[in-house]
């Protein structure tokens, strides 16, 4: 009986389930998209608000503000150094592999009937642009199209100002911190729905695609689970026990989570969750609120090694042979292309559309080759993504001393909280101010 009142264990059976639906029954099963969609769409509604008090809260509560620059230059760092690294990585697998060679394939001869809408959201895109997209119209704007990076950035300025009132600003403070106590509680509401919109997301990519379409490609996407699997394992596993603390059991403790981006493909609809179980392993709101939402936008590591691997793989279909010079050029490019399709639907096609337009040595028509399978891949990018959010706010928070290392290693092992995420504990972690000085809350 509690078993079967595990989220875990619901949204595991609801994954099967929509695997099953989906093979068996495809033509109904694509009807069930909307199921995904819309708990898609309830959780992205609580994104912003989530954000925004989360931050507020943390920067107003800090006792040093000078620690926030050195915060940001070393997240972003190691953002960068992780981001390098899976795209060698990427790289590196699939010259190993060889999953194009030998398919012989002439770009003139592929359909290129579905790549305009990439191709068009790939011209948009600029390190400019992205820069320029992260500053709103207007406050209210920030929050209208509940994208992370203009709401954290309207949320560090009304930190810092908040916390410049002194007296002054406690009402407001207070107002926020009950209104965080609020939205997480709203999300725990909707979180219930977890088990449907993961049932209804799978059932309809397996019943769109079909199983037998990954057949053709099945090398490709293999090169790219094992790519992925490689980066956790060995480049995050090393991580974690360079800071003393266990890769497999961060991993088991974010479990649901993991479900949830499996069935979705998203990673956006965890990002409350994933604040809110960071700090109940004992790292501080300031630090996990500026570093989680921060890697959604700059640390998209699984689609680092996506960029590489596929683009190497067209050139490889298509019997094009690169330099070094042009595989280090395109490596360079594609740094700034991950982070400037942040926040776009199908950021990883998007993303690899526009190093393509940019670098011209493999034709774009080589998209097509990667369009039946993109959806299947999509989720080791986001698994992997997530993944390395989850470490890199763990470490940099005990860089900074911004984490309880007794109680990250009581909740890895697997201490029992106070209290659920809707009651009690929710009101302890998110209506106090917090500073990295002061002691985190305990739970257990």
């Amino acid at each position: 009986m509690r078993l079967a009142k595990s989220l875990y264990f619901q949204i595991l059976c609801a994954v099967l389930l929509g695997v099953l639906v989906g093979h068996f029954w495809a033509q109904q099963a694509v009807a069930l998209k909307p199921l995904g969609d819309a708990f898609i769409k309830l959780i992205k509604m609580m994104i912003a608000p989530v954000v925004f008090c989360t931050i507020v809260t943390g920067i107003a509560g800090m006792t040093d503000k000078r620690s926030l620059g050195r915060l940001m230059s070393k997240t972003l760092l190691l953002f960068l150094v992780l981001t390098v690294i899976s795209l060698v990585i990427g790289l590196v697998a699939v010259h190993l592999f060889r999953p194009g060679v030998g398919m012989n394939i002439d770009p003139a001869t592929l359909s290129t009937a579905g790549l305009s809408q990439y191709a068009a959201s790939a011209a948009q895109l600029s390190v400019v642009d992205f820069f320029m997209h992260i500053i709103p119209d207007t406050f209210i704007g920030a929050f209208n199209k509940g994208e992370v990076l203009p709401v954290l950035f309207i949320a560090v300025l009304s930190g810092f100002a908040l916390s410049s009132m002194g007296e002054k600003g406690k009402p407001v403070l207070s107002v926020l911190e009950s209104a965080s106590t609020m939205v997480f509680r709203i999300f725990g509401y909707l979180m219930r729905f977890a088990p449907i919109g993961a049932f209804g997301a799978l059932a309809f990519t397996v019943g769109q695609y079909g199983v037998t379409s990954l057949g053709a490609l099945a090398k490709l996407v293999g090169t790219l689970y094992i790519a992925c699997a490689f980066f956790v394992l060995v480049v995050l596993g090393g991580l974690c026990r360079a800071y003393g603390f266990s890769l497999w059991k961060l991993l088991r403790y974010f479990r649901e989570e993991f479900l949830v981006v499996l069935g979705t493909s998203s990673t956006e609809p965890v990002l409350p969750r994933m604040l809110e179980k960071l700090e109940k392993l004992g790292c501080k709101k300031g630090v996990v609120g500026l570093v989680l939402p921060t890697g959604y936008s700059f640390n998209l590591d699984g689609t680092a090694i996506y960029l590489s691997l596929a683009a190497i793989f067209i050139a490889q279909a298509c019997n094009i042979d690169l330099s070094l010079g042009q595989m280090v050029t395109m490596l360079a490019i594609m740094l700034l292309s991950s982070k400037g399709a942040a926040g776009v639907t199908g950021s990883g096609f998007v993303a690899l559309a526009s190093t393509l337009t940019v670098i011209h040595d493999i034709p774009l028509a080589g998209l097509a080759l990667l369009i039946g399978i993109d959806r299947f891949m999509s989720e080791a990018r986001a698994l992997t993504s997530l993944a390395s959010n989850a470490v890199a706010t763990v470490v940099i928070s005990l860089s900074e001393g911004a984490c309880e290392r007794d109680t990250l290693l009581r909740r890895l092992d697997g201490a029992p909280a106070v209290a659920s995420a809707q009651d009690t504990d929710v009101v302890q972690n998110h209506a106090a101010p917090a500073d990295w000085s002061a002691e985190p809350p305990r739970h257990g």
